[in-house]
């Protein structure tokens, strides 16, 4: 009985990856949450394979600094027990080990040091950006406008669970994802309408707080076609939970295509659009 509970948690776990693939919708197959995930998800843009190297690096540090300590410990439980050394020693001091330890963090510090700065250079510099793409923040939706294209906006809710249709993402799945091409530097332009909100993407590595009445900015290229989920990742109201993000990344060719429609399909944003005509009551099941 257990072995074939074994495989049959096993095969749950290779369609819960193949499925994807086989129903055509495989691209975001590593681009959103998945069960019993321990790790980062796999990265989708420059900034994010340095964060992922970097989170390695601590790892490891990490790793080896516990078991130091342990092993450590462990000597000084079995080498200085009680009743092997009934008279305590009356050392007090150490010149080499005062040295040692004080440098050896030193060094540390500095190794964790050198990619920290690398990569905080890498997300906090915006490169030359070939498009730009505006992020309001509201309770509970988002705003995105592609004032390089024509002034196209829209704004995404996510699809109620009771909409939800086979293949789609509960939870994750909005109506009008952020459309951009792959390998294409995109400047983020990321603010509030109400009350703090924050855009965050996992796959691309990006976090950036939308703030009412100031514009962050940051940035992605997005290295491979497919679907990214992310959340709003900052505390923003009783529908916190329900205002997730999807960005298709398309060829050029695709993107192209979408302007053409999206020109016609999104009239420029009404800043007093009226949210009733969709109550955010309806996103919570």
């Amino acid at each position: 009985m257990r072995r074939q509970s074994l495989y049959a948690a096993g095969l749950a776990a290779v369609l819960s990856m193949v499925g994807p693939t086989m129903m055509g919708w495989g691209a975001a197959l590593a681009n959103e949450p998945q069960p019993w995930e321990m790790g980062m998800q796999p990265s989708a843009s420059p900034v994010k394979h340095l964060m992922t190297s970097f989170n390695d690096l601590l790892t490891i540090i990490i790793t080896l600094i516990v078991i130091f300590v342990a092993a450590l410990m462990a000597y000084c439980i079995v080498r200085f027990d009680a009743t092997k050394n009934p008279v305590p020693s009356k050392t007090s001091h150490h010149t080499l080990l005062e040295v040692a330890w004080t440098v050896l963090p030193v060094v540390i510090l500095i190794v964790i040091a050198v990619p920290s700065f690398k990569l905080l250079y890498a997300a906090e510099r915006i490169p030359e950006a070939e498009m730009t793409v505006k992020v309001t923040g509201r309770q509970w939706y988002w705003d995105y406008e592609y004032p390089d294209h024509g002034n196209i906006a829209f704004s995404s809710y996510m699809i109620p669970e009771s909409e939800i249709k086979p293949g789609q993402r509960r939870l994750l799945e909005v109506d009008n994802r952020v459309v951009v091409p792959v390998n294409t530097t995109v400047r983020l332009m990321v603010t509030a309408g109400d009350v703090i909100h924050s855009w965050a993407m996992p796959a691309f590595g990006v976090k950036k707080d939308g703030v009412p009445g100031r514009i962050n900015e940051t940035w992605f290229k997005a290295e491979r076609e497919g679907v990214y989920y992310g959340q709003c990742s900052e505390i923003c109201g009783t529908n916190h939970g329900y205002m997730p993000i999807a960005v298709e990344v398309v060829s050029r060719e695709a993107f192209d295509a979408w302007v053409a429609k999206a020109k016609t399909a999104f009239a420029p944003k009404d800043p007093a659009r009226d949210v009733a005509a969709r109550p955010t009551g309806t996103l919570v099941e």
